[in-house]
């Protein structure tokens, strides 16, 4: 996976300088990575996930 191409997809997709938890699973499925990744590419980023559903991204 390219990491660069998952942090250009979170940071295009982020609302009020958050990644709600729906986009961020939307973003896996759409690069074919797990949620987890996208998480902790979150974190590298110091981007927290707004509206967790599942309680996946604390």
């Amino acid at each position: 996976m390219d990491n660069k191409a998952l942090e250009n997809e979170i940071k295009a997709s982020l609302v009020n300088g958050k990644l709600p938890c729906a986009v961020a699973f939307k973003i896996a499925k759409k690069l074919k990575v797990a949620p987890k990744e996208v998480g902790d590419a979150a974190n590298e980023l110091k981007i927290k996930i707004s509206s967790c559903q599942l309680g996946c991204f604390p």
